[in-house]
């Protein structure tokens, strides 16, 4: 059997200097005995993974209404995505693939029912009681809302794990003010976390947007540089291929132009930055893992095509409308019975406030658990 010390000492020997290294961890909050055979971040990895929170994005939007369609992604499979690439860009630039993996387990565990228009509309809800943002609620599932441990609340991750959480932040996200994570930067694998995210759902929306014929392959021939470059080499390396071959190879030739500049851009960065610690990346004043700039343009030219094809169309946007104004019927009924929230969220009702306590219950929902509640409370479905 290996040990948890071998593992750590293969970690000094073999990961960048600047990598975060497990036997280097500031710990827990909560000082638990270290494992036989596993590491800090192989353990929060597998706490995530047997989490409440993890198993319930299986049931939550990633950009179409869950339940649409057998073959679209949840924000399930979005995540597992995101660990994957976390995973190969890390082993490529020697950081610690544990940790960039458990982060991107992690990032979406405080997301709302019905993606980021449910967080929109939760955030007006709590106007006045400290708003909703789904990174925030991450940390709040990890360090409280999990009751698993007979010692402490929580998972009680490490603290690279939750500066990770708190420090996530793509084009889609409002990050706040996290105490206690105040350096310029969170590690390299946590920055690779971010990047693997946005990676993963450009690439992979564009497949859902492809699979549901929203999206026209001629048209983004047309209109997205970076869509027509891939094609074209798919093309000339494959010849005439079936329709469903062709559209994922040409997603897999993206993802992987998109990864290559990723690693070759952070890896010029990391060395002109002359970091040699895990601590000189937090006191860096910029990001180190980034795309090129000649990528940053193509990748907001396929975002704008994105917003205005797909997240935009009525297809889309009209049935996540409907099911958003179920949160905030939801919402208002909690409020005035209470006792029909629970008994984990009443009891946390005193300590954090009614309208906390009816946030957390609402955002830890599933779309389909919001929609049998509605259907329950108010004798009317939802019309997709």
């Amino acid at each position: 059997m290996i040990t948890r010390q071998q593992l750590e000492a293969r970690e000094e020997q073999t990961l960048a200097s600047f990598a975060a290294k497990s036997g280097r961890s500031a710990g827990r909050k909560d000082t638990e005995p270290e494992h036989e055979f596993r590491t800090a971040y192989q353990r929060d990895r597998d706490r995530v993974i047997h989490s409440r929170a993890f198993r319930r994005l299986e049931y939550k939007t990633q950009v179409f209404l869950n339940g649409t369609g057998d073959h679209l992604r949840t924000r399930l499979t979005h995540t597992i995505e995101v660990a994957a690439i976390s995973r190969n860009i890390a082993s490529a630039l020697r950081l610690n693939e544990d940790l960039a993996e458990t982060i991107a387990l992690a990032h979406d565990l405080g997301h709302s029912p019905f993606g980021h228009k449910g967080e929109t509309v939760l955030n007006e809800l709590m106007r006045g009681h400290g708003g909703f943002e789904h990174n925030r609620h991450s940390l709040r599932i990890v360090e409280e809302l999990e009751q698993k441990y007979p010692d402490f609340s929580g998972l009680n991750l490490s603290w690279e794990v939750l500066e990770g959480l708190a420090k996530h932040q793509t084009a889609f996200d409002r990050p706040g003010v996290n105490k206690g994570f105040i350096a310029k930067n969170p590690s390299l694998e946590a920055q690779i976390a971010n990047l693997a995210d946005e990676i993963t759902y450009y690439s992979h929306d564009l497949d859902d947007g492809l699979d549901s014929e929203l999206l026209s392959e001629k048209n983004l021939c047309r209109r997205v540089r970076f869509w027509a470059h891939a094609a074209r080499l798919v093309k000339r390396e494959h010849g005439h291929l079936p329709d469903e071959c062709r559209r994922y190879f040409t997603i897999r030739t993206i993802i992987d132009m998109q990864i290559r500049d990723v690693v070759e851009n952070s890896e010029r960065l990391i060395r002109a930055a002359g970091i040699n610690s895990a601590d000189d990346v937090r006191c860096f004043p910029k990001a180190l893992v980034q795309h090129s700039p000649e990528r940053r343009k193509l990748n907001l030219e396929l975002r704008k095509y994105l917003y205005k094809n797909l997240y935009y169309n009525p297809v889309v946007h009209q049935p996540n409308l409907r099911a958003v104004r179920m949160l905030k019927r939801l919402f208002k009924y909690y409020l005035a019975h209470p006792r029909e929230i629970g008994k984990g969220a009443r009891r946390r009702s005193h300590k954090s406030g009614l309208h906390r306590a009816v946030c957390d219950y609402l955002a830890g929902m599933t779309d389909r658990y919001v929609m049998l509640e509605y259907q329950r409370l108010f004798g009317e479905t939802l019309k997709v």
